[in-house]
């Protein structure tokens, strides 16, 4: 009997030493990373702004997970030049990166910013890592074989029906003064199609939920792109039901509200080929596209939901970092349209959460940051060295600290040498020809009076104006935005080339 209980105990002890090592393994072992984009997402999600009682549980479930900043923003308040930013590390006034650009060709021997640079995932992939991706991850997906496993990307951002439900891609655009300078875009809303499994975004979740049940003999890196909640506005009418018109709220709106922009600031504000603030009010469409903003925000939502359920059953779900990001703010009528496209607070501002081990829980930080700050702070919390060409700061010991952050700020650049610059509770812009902007959000949350020439602030504007970049690279070649004339003879004018057309690079606008 006494052979038998010390055999016992033998056992129990070799047990606990075996829970012990798994342990001490697990705490050894680098961590997986989600990462996860979610295209043209401004803030109004649950756990920053809350717009018009938005139902997100999800985005609410993930920011109790981790650390929300509720007050980060874009280094480009356009899709293509804000993600070739956060993949590279590097401000887009130190590429030429300033429009559209083929994902194959951020890279290239002729470029001497991003000729050797190391992509985000790459790096992950060069320190052990296996790496994958689906959807919208770059500006179309991802260059070649930057992936161990590429989900590749469904073309454009459908499905579509047959024939636009509400407004023809055109608008002003189609008279003969404009005709050829604006391209048609693909804003429209409605619901469509009849159920979620028909979304290309449902199809990218069935994909990395199977791989988040897969056994890996090393940490990976799973990159995932939402195409919601980008243009058009369709997903299935359960989502539409959400929010009955009659409860929408519309944004701030000030008919006159531009009367005080410079007037490079209102050529960049260009867009006829988007719906005019004053066309949906008089058409009563207004709270119709907000309605239909808000379902294409909870049909994310919903999908995300997924992707969070597919880890707490995995293996994976205690040794993984999760980060959240959009590309991009989006105006859903400030400003007089419906875009990003812009230096304002509405097209820079977007949602950025961290969850992971070790990381604060249910942790709000409203100091301004940039999503160029994405790179290094995975390294960080992934525990790899620091990649010296980045110019973002990592952000961990923000999140760790309980330490009030003075004087952090974010810089967006839109085109060369116009930007805009962050800080506190200001908002200062400058363009290419010296005019300026600024704006206090404490007074003027909606910025809608520009105070440039109020000495009042002259103090705070040489401050902010001593934070833009000192590097201004003229546009890159196969850098573009074709959509809008400004951006067509900026790049020309700077770059002293002659007006001529430019290749179209994925149509998102």
């Amino acid at each position: 009997m006494k052979k038998i209980y010390f055999l016992a105990l033998i056992s129990i002890l070799t047990l606990s030493a075996c829970k012990t090592e798994k342990k001490a393994a697990s705490k050894s072992t680098k961590p997986n990373v989600l990462f996860i984009a979610v295209d043209d997402l401004n803030t109004w999600i649950s756990p920053i702004d809350n717009f018009s009682n938005v139902k997100t549980p999800n985005f609410d479930r993930l920011a109790k997970m981790g650390v929300t900043f509720t007050n980060a923003h874009v280094q480009a308040p356009l899709c293509g030049p804000s993600r070739a930013s956060i993949m590279t590390g590097l401000r887009p006034s130190t590429t030429g990166i300033y429009g559209m650009t083929p994902d194959n060709k951020i890279r290239r021997p002729e470029n001497p910013a991003t000729k050797d640079i190391t992509f985000l995932p790459e790096y992950f992939e060069q320190n052990g890592y296996h790496t994958m991706g689906i959807g919208k991850l770059f500006h179309i997906h991802a260059p070649d074989s930057i992936f161990n496993e590429s989900g590749g990307r469904v073309k454009g951002f459908g499905p579509y029906p047959k024939e636009r439900i509400v407004w023809d891609g055109f608008g002003t655009s189609k008279s003969k003064e404009n005709k050829g300078k604006y391209g048609r875009t693909s804003t429209d809303w409605g619901a469509f199609p009849e159920n979620d499994t028909l979304m290309p975004d449902h199809k990218s979740v069935n994909w990395v939920a199977e791989r988040l049940h897969r056994d890996y003999d090393k940490p990976f890196f799973m990159g995932l792109g939402f195409l919601r909640v980008h243009v058009p506005l369709y997903v299935p009418q359960k989502w539409f039901d959400l929010y009955p018109l009659e409860d929408i709220q519309t944004p701030p709106y000030k008919s006159d509200d531009l009367n005080d922009i410079p007037q490079i600031g209102l050529h960049i504000n260009d867009l006829p080929m988007m719906p005019s603030t004053e066309w949906a009010k008089e058409s009563g469409e207004w709270k119709k596209i907000v309605q239909a903003y808000l379902a294409c925000i909870s049909y994310v939502d919903y999908e995300l939901g997924r992707v969070l359920d597919a880890l707490e059953s995995s293996k994976h779900a205690d040794n993984t970092v999760i980060v959240l990001w959009s590309d991009h703010g989006y105006r859903l009528g400030e400003k007089g349209t419906f875009a990003k496209h812009a230096l304002w607070e509405t097209a820079t501002k977007a949602p950025l959460l961290f969850a992971g081990p070790n990381l604060p829980k249910g942790k709000k930080i409203d100091a301004p940051v940039e999503m160029l700050s994405i790179y290094p702070t995975l390294l960080e919390l992934s525990g790899l060295s620091a990649n010296n060409t980045n110019e973002g700061k990592s952000l961990v010991n923000m999140m760790e600290s309980d330490q009030i952050t003075e004087d952090t700020y974010a810089i967006t650049t839109f085109g060369m040498n116009n930007h805009a610059v962050k800080i506190n509770n200001y908002r200062y812009i400058r363009y290419e020809d010296g005019t300026e902007e600024f704006y206090d959000h404490t007074a003027d949350p909606n910025e809608w009076n520009n105070e440039a020439k109020n000495p009042k602030y002259a103090t705070q504007i040489e401050k902010m104006k001593g934070l833009l970049p000192k590097t201004n690279v003229i546009w890159d070649e196969k850098s573009s935005y074709t959509f809008q004339p400004y951006f067509v003879e900026h790049k020309a004018r700077v770059n002293g080339e002659e007006k001529k057309p430019v290749e179209v690079i994925g149509a998102d606008r």
